[in-house]
This record gives structure tokens, sequence and C-alpha cells, in this order.
């Protein structure tokens, strides 16, 4: 192929893979999601000056090397009260003025405290004043997130204490945390952080600092106070090695060199060869080197992604990445319908059991490491395909500026490779009257957080028939521990030193139904099987299931428990509070003995939910019994778990009968071979994709 005749062909495909021009009903819709949008770069720094000017606050610089400060943790978009929202989106008023919520740890105060400010109105502040929570405006400061520069001090903090260990380390392990160049130890910390609420001691999980380090511990863990503000007060109150407990690391070493301790000597590890690695190694059945198939886009993209709005196929609907808290959708309407007002994610947990001290004590709760900060760039290709929408989110959360992510954010349509109908209808004499199918397309808006060892895909899936999907995906590393032959109750052995340790995993969602409207009502619909005469054979009987219906008249009579050791309900639906827009916060990881926001509550109340507005609290998750196949990492197969939001004689007919995806194939009559074909859309583009080169920046850098 000549040259010019390769760019020909270069901007023939081009041109078919251009982006079609939007309706102009898009501007309207992106006017209506703007009440939604995350703060702006601009905003954020006005708020953040706004905040230092502010000289009673005594700010300091976050990442500043001491605890002893006040500063800015989290500045984010406070979302105006729901009422004001719809009067907006009505028609009736102007938009609401943006405010933000900014999170502050005063840590320089004779009381150490955390306090939320609402700051407004943007992008002109004028005031700011505190954010009550429960009977007070203020948090506990133990209660707070750990920060990189508390990290860091941490790490300091550790490498000191273990220096008296420094051979003991390097025998068992070859590592150390002092002098040591290339084969350092780093370690893990686990939540909630002690035993009662205002304790801050978090045991650490030591490891070797090699790639996939979550799957190489020593068999050492540390117990470490840490709740003065003054790294100099912080002290060790346990030591665990291989089993065995200790008062202090310097009982450890005394009582390793009178050889009163259980070594384990770790073999040496080689970069080339480390199990953690993605390093491809055995051998695949199948054509090596050749890549896969590829899905690609032959014509114009049949959705609009305008700011942070979104049209497609009858659906509308608002995004923004709450840092916090992660990804939430908005206005969410078809056919110009309104079904939910909200769809959010709320909480990810994960309850793990073990024999080490770390693994017993480990209950992490996501919201507190910010799981919308916790996206990182999508890989092109292989996060999503190459030829969706991406988008780029913006964050202050312990930093002293905004900070880019790039590519955070995925929008596409695919084919679902299942048809969304089909029906094949036989003549009964070797033929067929009809064939008709309606291929199945969806469009798909993915985010991630990695939250430590973890990473979660975040999935939002609309179907053409008005089915809504949302659901998550878990990869990433196993939260393991050092084997001992007692773990073995707890877990199973997933390599020569390593313990898999059995957890769960619970994932809390915000639906905010608003069906047709904010007056709904919650009805369930169960079988129950009955015992008949036979109205047609006298003395015979049938066993049949019939509909139960039951009208959920209280918040209590519709809070399905998911099982009763759990602190969750699998389904809890409530009536609307603005003061109950969350069913966590960023400080129940490091506090759940005290917690600012108690989702019992929501229900304790037992408030009338007979046509009001309602909100449905959906938990969905699973067991996950660690195993050797989930090395290096664990796989999203069987790791995936969601709901659907469906409708149920909300509309006449299945709306996807409006789909021009639809193919109807008939016989012509008296013929054999010859047959009538009936399709509303264009045939298969004879064109070619463009496959662009693999490209990746994993960067996240200030603005």
């Amino acid at each position: 192929m000549t040259r010019v005749v390769k760019v020909l062909w270069l901007l023939l495909c081009l041109a078919v893979l251009r982006e079609a021009s939007p309706p102009p009903e898009s501007l309207y819709y992106q006017r209506r999601a703007s009440v939604f949008a995350d703060l702006s770069v601009p905003e954020v720094r006005t708020v953040r000056s706004f905040l230092l000017s502010q000289k009673h606050l005594n700010l300091s610089a976050a990442r500043t090397p001491t605890l002893n400060k006040n500063y800015i943790f989290l500045i984010e978009l406070l979302l105006p009260k729901k009422e004001q929202v719809l009067d907006f989106l009505q028609g009736h008023v102007c938009p609401p003025q943006r405010k933000a919520r900014v999170v502050v740890f005063f840590g320089a105060e004779p009381a150490p405290n955390v306090t939320e400010y609402v700051v407004g109105p943007l992008p002109l502040p004028r005031y700011h004043y505190p954010i009550r929570t429960r009977s007070s405006s203020s948090i506990k400061f133990t209660a707070r997130p750990i920060t990189s520069v508390e990290y860091q001090l941490l790490h300091s903090k550790i490498t000191q204490v273990t220096e008296v260990a420094t051979p003991l380390l390097r025998d068992i392990s070859g590592f150390s945390f002092h002098n040591c160049t290339d084969r350092c130890l780093t370690f893990t910390d686990v939540a909630p952080r002690g035993e009662r609420s205002g304790d801050r001691k978090s045991w650490f999980i030591i490891q070797r600092a090699v790639e996939g380090y979550f799957l190489h511990p020593i068999g050492l863990e540390i117990l470490l106070n840490h709740e003065s503000v003054d790294p100099e007060h912080w002290v060790v109150e346990k030591v665990w090695y291989n089993g065995q407990y200790f008062d202090s690391v310097d009982e450890l070493v005394e009582k390793y060199n009178r050889g009163l301790v259980a070594m384990v000597k770790l073999p040496d590890l080689h970069k080339e060869d480390l199990f953690s690695s993605y390093r491809p190694r055995g051998h695949l059945q199948t054509r090596a080197g050749t890549p896969g198939p590829k899905v690609w886009e032959p014509y114009d993209k049949r959705y609009w992604v305008k700011g942070n709005s979104v049209m497609y196929a009858g659906w509308t609907f608002a995004f923004r990445v709450r840092s916090s808290t992660g990804i939430q959708l908005f206005d969410i309407r078809f056919n110009s319908e309104p079904i939910a007002y909200e769809v959010s994610l709320q909480e990810a947990i994960a309850f793990y059991t073990g024999h080490s001290p770390a693994t017993m004590q480990t209950k992490y709760i996501d919201t507190a490491w910010g799981m919308g900060v916790m996206g990182h760039e999508l890989a092109k290709g292989i996060d999503c395909p190459e030829f969706a929408t991406y988008r780029d989110t913006y964050h202050l959360l312990d930093s002293d500026q905004p900070v880019h992510y790039r590519n955070t954010l995925c929008i596409f349509e695919y084919p679902t490779a299942v048809p969304l109908r089909r029906h094949y209808n036989s003549n009964s004499r070797g033929g067929y009257n009809f064939y008709a199918g309606l291929e199945g397309q969806v469009l798909l808006l993915r985010t991630t957080s990695t939250v430590y060892n973890y990473d979660y895909l975040w999935d939002f899936i609309f179907h053409q028939n008005g089915v809504m999907e949302v659901k998550v995906h878990a990869t990433g590393y196993i939260h393991a521990s050092f084997f001992t032959t007692e773990g073995l109750n707890y877990g199973t052995r997933v390599h020569q030193h390593l313990l898999g340790n059995l957890h769960t995993h619970l994932v809390h969602y915000r639906v905010d139904l608003d069906v047709a409207g904010t007056s709904n009502s919650f009805e369930t619909l169960e079988m129950k099987l009955e015992k008949i005469s036979n109205p047609w054979s006298p003395g015979d009987h049938i066993v049949q299931p019939r509909l139960d219906r039951v009208q959920r008249e209280r918040e209590r009579s519709a809070a399905f428990a998911f099982r009763k050791r759990l602190p969750r309900y699998q389904l809890a639906v409530t009536r609307y509070r603005d003061s109950e827009s969350c069913s966590s916060s960023l400080y129940v990881q490091n506090d759940p003995w005290d917690p600012n926001v108690n989702f019992e509550r929501f229900i304790r109340n037992n408030e009338n939910i007979t046509n009001q507005d309602l909100v449905a609290w959906v938990t969905v998750g699973f067991l996950h019994i660690p195993h050797a196949e989930d090395i290096p990492n664990t796989s999203t197969p069987g790791n995936s778990v969601g709901f659907f939001l469906r409708p149920f004689n909300f509309f006449q007919e299945d709306p996807s009968v409006a789909s021009r995806d639809v193919v109807i194939v008939r016989p012509v009559t008296g013929s054999v071979s010859e047959v009538n074909i009936q399709r509303w859309t264009e045939v298969t583009s004879p064109h070619c994709p463009v496959s662009s080169p693999f490209t990746y920046n994993g960067t996240y850098l200030p603005v």
C-alpha cells in the first residue's frame, strides 16, 4: 500500500469515527446538570484562599511536616438541598448558589478537633460557618483520616523503633528499614485504630518493599500508639512475630539473641521472578504474541457527553466524582420521565478475620481513604475501549492545591454479545415464519478506586429497555498475612509463607428514587405456595405459587436484614431527609465506636413511607475465601455484584420497541432460499478501524 493510499485510508477512517453534532436539547440538559458539577479548579482555589485569609482560623499548609497545625484537608462541592434543585430543574427559579464543603483539621488547638465548614457563595465567597454533626460542630481529632504527612512521620518512627532489630530483620528477610538502599522494608497499616472511641493506635504489617509488597509480609507486626500530635510521644505497645507476642521491639530482640524466638527465614527475592508481579510466566494454550479481538465504533457516537451531562437512547443523567465517596449520578430520566434523583456510591467495607493481630483488627471502611481521589488513570484498551469518551477529575484532598487526575472516568457504548430480545418462530415443518432480534447495546459509565491493595471498578449500565444496572468488580491484591498453621482456621495458604485471609466485601449505595415524581410508596411482591382443590377434578389438589403483595407503610417494615450479625441492611427504604444524605462518613473508619453518622438512626424513628419522597439504601457484597489463583491478583470473574433498577408496569410496553437496531427476517413465499430482511440502521461499515498506539500517563500533578 503506497503512502498516499495509506493517508487517504486513515482520513476516511477518521471521518467515519467523527463525533456527531449534539442535538439541540443537549444544551438544555447540560445546563440542568451544571447544578451537580464538581467544583472547578478556580472555585477550589478561591475557597482555599478565602479560608486562608480568615486569620482567626490560623491555617497552615497541609504538607508542612508536623501534625501540630491547623490545615485544610478537603474541599469539595456541597450539594444544594434537593427542594432547591428540583425548583430549578422544573424551571421555577434560577440555579441554587454554589457552595463548598471544607474539612479542617485543627491540630494546633488546646483541644484538637476536626470541623467541617460551609463556604459560599461561589465564585466569590463571603461567609463560612461550621456544619453541625449530631449535637456538636466538631469531630474528635483521633477520628480523622490518616494524611501523607502522618504516614511520613509513622515511617520515620517505625524506622527508629526497629533500628535495634536491624540484624534480626536482615536475618529473617534480607531487608530492613535502617540503611536499606534497595532492600527496604515497608508496611501496611490496618484500621480501626484501637479498641474504643478516642484511641489512635494502629497495627502495622511489616513487608518487603518489592512490587506487590502486599504479598510479602515477613511475619512481624507492630502496634504503635500515635494519638499525640507530637511523634516523640508515640510508643510501641505490642509486637507480634510468627505467632508470638512481645511487649516491645527490645524484648523481641533480646529473646531472639537468646534463641527463644521461633524464627522463619524467608527465601531471597529476585525482581525478575516475583510471584507478586504481572510479568507473564508459564504456558498459555493460545497463539502467543497475537492480540485478541477489539471492539470499535464505525459510525458517529450515539451518545453525547457535554460537561457532566450524558444523553443516550432516551436516557439523560448528570454525574460527578465526589472526592470522599466517589461516583454519583443525578437527575436520571428515561424518555424525559424522572426515574431517580440520585444513585450514588456511599461506602465500601471489607471485614477480615485472622490469627495475627493485624488481620483480627482489620475492618476497612473505605470512605476514610477517599474513594473519589483513589480513582486514577484508566488504561485505554484495557480498563475501557480505546474509543470511549474520557474525562479528567480534579480534587483537593490532603493537598495544598487542586490535583489533576487524568482520564479517571470513561463512557462508552458497546455490544453485549447477547440480544436484548429475540425470537425464532418455527413453522414446525422444517422452516420458520419469521426471526426477529434486537441487538444488545448498552451505555456504560465507569470509574475506579484503588484503595490500598484492592481495585474496585464502579459501573453504571444503561439498557435501551429502560433498565439501569449498577455493578462493582473487585480485583487487585488480597490483604494477606504471614502464614502460620493456626491461620488455616481463618483462610487458606496461597503461597509458601502467605495466608489469604477470609473476608467479606460490602458495598453500600444510595438510590433516591423519584419514579414519575417525589410521591412514591413501597410495595414488595413475594411468592407463597398455596394448596387448593382442583376445580375440574374433585378430590384432587393443586399446589402452586401465588403473589403476596405487602404495602410497606413504615421504615422499620422496609428494612431487610442482610444477616443478623452484620451491621448493614440488604435493602432499607427511608423517607427523604436533607440530614440523611450519606450513610457513612470520613470518620467512621477511625471511630466506629461512636460514629458521627449512624445509619441505624435513619430507620429508628420509623416514619411513614406511603406517598412520600423515598430513598432506597442498597447493600451488595460477597464472601471471599482467597485461594492460590488470587496470586498475583484477584480476578474479576466471580467477584462482581450489583443490582438493577427495572421498570415494572411503568411503560405500556417495552420501550426498546423504539430502537432501530432490530432485524426482522421473513422467508419469501414460494422460495426455499430467498428471504426478506428488514433493518432500520446502516449495514456494517466497509471501513477499517483505526488502531491507535497504546499510550498511558499515570501521573496526577498539581495544576
